[in-house]
Protein backbone atom coordinates (compact mmCIF):
# COMPACT_ATOMS: atom_id res chain seq x y z
CA UNK A 1 0.00 0.00 0.00
CA UNK A 2 1.38 3.62 -1.13
CA UNK A 3 1.89 5.80 1.47
CA UNK A 4 1.32 9.92 1.06
CA UNK A 5 5.04 10.34 1.53
CA UNK A 6 5.78 7.93 -0.97
CA UNK A 7 3.66 9.47 -3.60
CA UNK A 8 5.06 13.03 -3.08
CA UNK A 9 8.59 11.60 -3.47
CA UNK A 10 7.62 10.61 -7.06
CA UNK A 11 5.25 13.35 -7.91
CA UNK A 12 5.93 16.90 -9.89
CA UNK A 13 3.23 18.98 -9.06
CA UNK A 14 0.25 18.45 -6.69
CA UNK A 15 -3.33 19.86 -6.24
CA UNK A 16 -4.93 20.92 -3.50
CA UNK A 17 -8.77 21.42 -2.98
CA UNK A 18 -9.11 21.44 -6.95
CA UNK A 19 -6.31 24.17 -7.13
CA UNK A 20 -2.78 23.20 -9.37
CA UNK A 21 0.29 23.76 -7.24
CA UNK A 22 3.24 23.84 -8.74
CA UNK A 23 5.47 25.23 -6.10
CA UNK A 24 5.47 22.45 -3.02
CA UNK A 25 8.72 21.11 -0.78
CA UNK A 26 8.39 17.91 0.67
CA UNK A 27 11.00 17.08 3.45
CA UNK A 28 11.69 15.48 6.86
CA UNK A 29 10.21 18.56 8.19
CA UNK A 30 6.75 18.46 6.34
CA UNK A 31 5.13 19.82 3.43
CA UNK A 32 4.60 23.14 2.09
CA UNK A 33 2.38 23.97 -1.15
CA UNK A 34 1.99 27.57 -2.22
CA UNK A 35 -0.51 28.75 -4.91
CA UNK A 36 -2.43 31.26 -6.54
CA UNK A 37 -6.15 31.70 -6.79
CA UNK A 38 -6.55 34.35 -8.99
CA UNK A 39 -4.70 37.21 -7.84
CA UNK A 40 -4.49 35.44 -4.36
CA UNK A 41 -1.39 33.69 -3.05
CA UNK A 42 -2.46 30.90 -0.77
CA UNK A 43 -0.20 28.95 1.58
CA UNK A 44 -0.19 25.66 3.67
CA UNK A 45 1.77 23.61 5.47
CA UNK A 46 1.76 20.14 7.26
CA UNK A 47 3.43 18.51 9.61
CA UNK A 48 5.10 14.61 9.05
CA UNK A 49 2.53 13.80 11.62
CA UNK A 50 -0.50 15.26 9.51
CA UNK A 51 1.13 13.41 6.50
CA UNK A 52 1.72 10.04 8.13
CA UNK A 53 -2.05 10.37 9.47
CA UNK A 54 -3.73 11.27 5.66
CA UNK A 55 -5.79 8.50 4.38
CA UNK A 56 -6.36 7.37 0.53
CA UNK A 57 -9.50 8.47 -0.82
CA UNK A 58 -9.16 6.16 -4.57
CA UNK A 59 -6.65 8.49 -6.39
CA UNK A 60 -6.78 11.35 -3.76
CA UNK A 61 -5.20 12.08 0.10
CA UNK A 62 -7.20 13.67 2.31
CA UNK A 63 -4.87 15.13 4.98
CA UNK A 64 -6.17 16.95 8.21
CA UNK A 65 -4.93 20.68 9.08
CA UNK A 66 -5.93 22.49 12.04
CA UNK A 67 -8.60 24.08 11.18
CA UNK A 68 -9.84 21.50 7.91
CA UNK A 69 -9.16 18.67 5.60
CA UNK A 70 -7.85 19.21 2.55
CA UNK A 71 -7.86 16.94 -0.66
CA UNK A 72 -4.34 16.06 -2.60
CA UNK A 73 -3.84 15.02 -5.59
CA UNK A 74 -0.12 13.66 -6.65
CA UNK A 75 0.24 14.28 -10.25
CA UNK A 76 3.29 13.72 -12.75
CA UNK A 77 3.86 16.75 -14.95
CA UNK A 78 4.59 15.88 -18.79
CA UNK A 79 7.67 17.91 -19.86
CA UNK A 80 9.15 18.06 -23.25
CA UNK A 81 12.38 16.21 -24.34
CA UNK A 82 15.32 18.30 -24.34
CA UNK A 83 16.24 15.49 -27.30
CA UNK A 84 15.38 16.02 -30.84
CA UNK A 85 14.57 12.29 -31.31
CA UNK A 86 14.26 12.76 -35.34
CA UNK A 87 18.31 13.69 -35.47
CA UNK A 88 18.95 10.10 -35.45
CA UNK A 89 16.54 8.92 -38.23
CA UNK A 90 17.82 8.19 -41.51
CA UNK A 91 15.94 9.32 -44.73
CA UNK A 92 13.97 6.19 -46.31
CA UNK A 93 15.81 4.84 -49.25
CA UNK A 94 12.94 4.80 -51.24
CA UNK A 95 11.86 8.29 -50.33
CA UNK A 96 11.34 10.23 -53.87
CA UNK A 97 12.13 13.66 -54.96
CA UNK A 98 9.60 15.37 -56.96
Amino acid sequence: MTTLSQALETCDMLLIDGLHAFAFTFNDTGLQIECMDGRARKTWSFSPEQITAARADGQDWLIAADSAEHRLVCMSAFSASDENEDDDETPADDAVDR
